[in-house]
């Protein structure tokens, strides 16, 4: 799995998310606004894009996940790996003393 890289603080990726916004007029499209303050915050245009879809999707001008959705399916998904791995558990504690009983049983 992929290391995400917190190569960016937070106050980083909003203020260049709320440059891109506010300096739309400036540029013919986003895409140009996003490539220009790319290169001067020093993020690729890519990474910027990401942060800016993350943000529409935020406050609701993009259909899809937003961040508080994100980390609750994440929250869950972890819960479910640990409770799959508590029943695998459980399961195989059961089969060893229900074979003990047979085998105690057996000798008597």
């Amino acid at each position: 799995m992929k290391k995400k890289s917190t190569r960016y603080s937070p106050e980083i990726m909003e203020r260049a998310v709320r440059l891109v916004f506010e300096s739309r007029e400036q540029y013919e499209s986003q895409w140009a606004a996003i490539e220009s303050i790319a290169g001067k915050i020093g993020c690729t245009a890519e990474t910027l894009r990401r942060w800016v879809r993350q943000q529409e999707r935020d406050t609701g001008q993009r259909s899809g996940a937003t961040t508080t959705e994100q980390e609750r399916v994440k929250a869950l998904e972890r819960e479910v790996k640990e409770l799959r791995r508590a029943n695998e558990i459980l399961r195989l504690a059961s089969a060893y003393f229900a074979q003990a009983e047979l085998d105690r049983r057996s000798k008597s």
